[in-house]
């Protein structure tokens, strides 16, 4: 612990490796200045020559980079807090500076990113944030639960009444904003909102979320309203093998993409690389018809239309969609395919109140099932957690749970006996949204109240066993989405020394050490 004025000067590093560089720099000049004298010298002498003294240099040199790495090392892993102290006798402020060192990067960036939510959390808006009816309607502790950051414009466009229709999340790998000198926060990515008005244009909106505050940082129209998007992350090393070329094709083009589904029935893939904006390839549906979602395989990206029917589109050799070539249509029925899930070896489709089970590489229809009993309740949100599949309905307020292989519905729950007591004396909701999070099942509904429901991390049946909370942090309309911003940086920055010269594998973080996420 160091008492610095402000005027002080705050060095990096621990004072140690400073002060050992600081000496090799005045050794390297006392070095130098040998040299000079050697160079007058007017006989042969052996060891005292102007090779052996440019030899010293060198070796001097040397070991200042190897210091000034440490140093660099040392930094990503210390931590400082400035703290305020008495005022010294003539007046002036005193700081009190606590250092320490941690473990590891990734241990100082969770550190700072947790007391940055700490001072999130003592907002007046997230005391309480969330109400728990098993605990007799009172409140968890603000650091348990989930907490507001902030509330966003949705669109920039004040003119025109443009309705949410999807949103995506784009992560960032980035081995600078982690450890700039103004936020050790981990990069958050960038968020692609899309909506417009029915029958006329589109518009989305880039947010950045790389900052404390979010904020738009890109906004350009569409010929349609965006109704669905899709984030397709970069193809793995097998994949990229697999798929390899040879010297006469042409090179992958760039990934990883952003698909965009619009009313009009045009698919539109963009380059997501940051903020670009660049518009790779355009399709049209079958039939015009209007493209209401979008999932993708590792072989093909699917479309669910207005009229019941899904479109695979196949990869061409430039590693994008084949829009050149006809697609394969599958027709499940007359009910619009509302919503599409993608498994490890098929694909389910939702068409009314039926599930179709289509084969992922054959995208032959392998088995169907009757997800509710109404015929008019369609299946609006599919979403996948362990060995089961939750879904939602376009009427109703309960959800119901079906198993990934013997489609079994194994739990029904209604989500209205959560709401009630957020907003008691209200009439049964409807179900607008799900995700799953970090162990929690994100319900949104049309009441604009989020309800969070616990669900196991293992990869078993992920059945509700606790009652959940609901928001006090109420929207004005419908909870259209939700969507999770995972943070990411460049594993190259968290490697030791030791690291970099002989490759190990790393280990799993542990769950403290894991990136934060967000869910919006």
């Amino acid at each position: 612990m160091t008492l610095l004025p402000p005027s002080d000067r705050v060095y990096l590093g621990p004072p140690r490796l400073f002060q050992e560089l600081q000496d090799l720099q005045k050794d390297l000049a006392v070095v130098q200045q040998i040299t000079l004298l050697i160079s007058t010298l007017h006989g042969t002498y052996q060891n005292l020559n102007m090779t052996v003294a440019q030899d010293w240099c060198l070796a001097l040199q040397r070991l200042m980079r190897v210091k000034e790495e440490e140093i660099h090392s040392a930094n990503k892993c210390r931590l400082r807090l400035l703290l305020p102290g008495k005022p010294d006798k003539s007046g002036r402020p005193i700081s009190v500076m606590v250092v320490f060192i941690t473990p590891n990067p990734l241990s100082k960036i969770s550190w700072v990113n947790r007391l940055h939510l700490a001072k999130i959390a003592l907002r007046e808006e997230n005391q309480p944030g969330w109400l728990c009816p098993e605990e007799d309607k009172k409140s968890k502790a603000p650091f348990w639960c989930p907490i507001l950051v902030c509330c966003l414009t949705a669109f920039s466009s004040k003119a025109l009444d443009l309705q949410l229709g999807a949103a995506v999340h784009s992560p960032v790998h980035s081995s600078l904003l982690g450890f700039s000198a103004i936020s050790t926060s981990l990069p958050q990515g960038y968020l692609w909102v899309g909506g417009g008005q029915e029958g006329a244009g589109g518009q989305v909106e880039i947010f950045s979320l790389n900052r404390a505050v979010p904020r738009t940082v890109k906004s350009f129209p569409v010929a349609s309203q965006v109704l669905c998007m899709e984030y397709i992350p970069e193809r793995s090393e097998q994949e990229k093998v697999e798929d390899s070329q040879p010297a006469a094709e042409p090179p992958l083009l760039p990934q990883p993409t952003i698909c965009l589904g619009l009313q009009d029935g045009s698919i539109l893939v963009y380059g997501s690389v940051d903020t670009g904006t660049q518009c790779l390839l355009t399709c049209k549906s079958p039939g015009l018809q209007p493209v209401l979602c979008l999932k993708h395989s590792p072989d093909f990206i699917f479309a669910g239309l207005q009229n019941g029917t899904v479109v695979a589109y196949s990869r061409n050799s430039g590693g994008l969609w084949d829009v050149a070539a006809e697609p394969t249509c599958l027709a499940l029925g007359p009910a619009p395919v509302r919503t599409l899930l993608t498994l490890e070896d098929a694909v389910w489709a939702s068409c009314g109140n039926q599930v179709t089970v289509l084969d992922a590489a054959t995208l032959k229809a392998q088995q169907s099932f009757e997800a509710h009993p109404e015929e008019e309740a369609s299946v609006t949100h599919m979403i996948k957690a362990g060995s089961g599949v939750w879904m939602a309905f376009s009427s109703g307020s309960s959800i119901r749970l079906f198993h990934t292989e013997t489609l079994e519905h194994l739990q029904e729950i209604n989500v209205a006996t959560r709401t009630t007591f957020a907003l008691p004396g209200q009439k049964n909701g409807r179900v607008t949204s799900l995700l799953i999070c970090q162990g929690l099942l994100w319900v949104g509904t049309d009441q604009g109240i989020v309800v969070l429901l616990p669900v196991p991390r293992l990869e078993g049946i992920p059945k509700i066993t606790g009652k959940g909370m609901v928001s006090l942090n109420g929207h004005g309309g419908p909870v259209e989405f939700l969507a999770v911003a995972l943070s990411t940086l460049a594993p190259d920055i968290l490697k030791s020394d030791k690291e970099e010269e002989e490759p190990v594998a790393d280990p799993a973080p542990t769950e403290d050490e894991k990136p934060d996420s967000r869910a919006s």
